[in-house]
């Protein structure tokens, strides 16, 4: 059981982690070289299959480093189980009023303001990306010190 949960906290962690990673070097960068009418549009189905995928990730990953640490695993397991947990709040209460901005029908999207949430985007979403990077190298560590 022990193991399995370790392995469910990395798996999930790596995979957000690389998803994360690539949103924020390859397909944000590739989007905002589109224009921002493109951007925008682009964004809301990106954003839609992306969100789900990422907070099931979260929470397993965090669930799999829970476990692990109850069962007395060592303190990477906690550290990186908070990490990859926070990315929830964060994407929730700093992320989402960007989302939502960028996701309303009512936005021009050729406007500087639309080229600012896209931007700012952009910048969330590698601090985003860098906990959970961060939450990931826990879990190798975690794995590397044993129990």
């Amino acid at each position: 059981m022990n193991e399995a949960s370790q392995w469910i906290a990395v798996w999930a962690a790596g995979l957000f982690s690389g998803a994360a990673l690539y949103v924020s070097l390859v397909e944000h960068p590739a989007r905002m070289q589109c224009g921002t009418v493109l951007a925008v549009t682009e964004f809301g189905p990106s954003y839609k299959r992306a969100a789900l995928m990422q907070s099931i990730l979260a929470l397993l990953g965090s669930m799999g480093a829970l476990v692990a640490w109850l069962a007395g695993d060592g303190p990477f397991w906690a550290v990186g189980g908070l990490l990859l947990l926070f990315s929830v709040p964060f994407t929730l209460i700093v992320i989402r009023p960007t989302n939502r901005r960028l996701l309303d029908p009512g936005l021009d999207r050729s406007s500087p303001e639309a080229d600012r949430l896209l931007t700012r985007w952009g910048r969330l979403h590698w601090a985003r990306t860098a906990v959970s990077l961060a939450s990931f190298g826990a879990f190798v560590l975690g794995l590397r010190a044993g129990p």
